[in-house]
């Protein structure tokens, strides 16, 4: 059984290591769903980290139809992090009617050259999961994260289950959204999976803003300038000993 860490930092990837996980997700801005990480944080996990890294390529928040501006932006950013030693990609694209962008997709599987490539959880969102999952094998995809079209993997694990079938071994279904250790088994044997993909996390302290609380960085959501979520390598490890 395969474990999918969904880290924010090197630090994370550490943490992830440490606990026990096969692979990682390299994102930055987790509280955002995750977007694309800094070359630096790349180059950073590679020298650090041996488990595989693949590495978010998402530019925003906000759905999946982008810009032309935003989608050079994404093949320039996926250059680079391939370049550094990315073991491989994740991303979506979809048109705006919710369908799968094949052009665009075809674009970063072309750049990702022979490693592994993930359609996220764009997938989630498509009005035809099966048409989609159909596309996604013939544009070369390796693997499908989803929660099966639900907030959480646990409430899509029929979908998850189907689409596992449905796959029949010709693209990887990764389920992801919302598992923790309350849950792992029962999404597991529900859904029949070989791996799973979560993000276990702990609060740690930072207190250099402590002499100004009225002073805020952020937009409109206000989560404290003195806690950050990091991953947390015991609760890892907890995970590890269950699958």
């Amino acid at each position: 059984m395969l474990l999918e860490i969904c880290c924010g930092s090197v630090d994370d990837a550490l943490a992830a290591q440490a606990g026990g996980a096969d692979r990682i997700e390299l994102n930055s801005a987790l509280f955002l769903g995750g977007l694309t990480p800094s070359v630096g944080s790349v180059i950073e996990v590679k020298r650090q980290v041996a488990i595989p890294a693949m590495v978010m390529i998402r530019p925003r928040v906000g759905g999946f139809h982008y810009t032309d501006a935003e989608f050079a932006t994404m093949r320039a950013d996926a250059e680079q992090l391939v370049a550094h030693g990315a073991d491989g990609l994740v991303f979506g694209c979809l048109n705006d009617s919710g369908t799968i962008d094949r052009a665009r997709t075809a674009m970063l599987v072309e750049l990702a050259s022979t490693r592994p490539t993930v359609f996220h959880r764009a997938f989630d969102v498509v009005p035809d999961p099966f048409k989609a999952l159909e596309e996604l094998i013939d544009l070369g995809i390796t693997r499908v994260l989803t929660s099966g079209q639900e907030e959480s993997a646990y409430n899509g694990a029929v979908l998850i289950r189907k689409l596992i079938e449905a796959a029949r071994g010709r693209i990887e279904i990764l389920p992801g959204g919302g598992i923790d250790s309350f849950n792992l088994h029962d999404v597991v044997q529900r859904t029949g999976t070989r791996q799973v993909h979560l993000a276990l996390f702990k609060s740690h302290a930072d207190h250099s803003c402590q002499h100004r609380p009225q002073v805020y960085f952020g937009g409109g959501l206000r989560p404290s300038e003195e806690r950050i979520d990091v991953i947390d390598a015991g609760g890892v490890g907890h995970i590890r000993s269950m699958l």
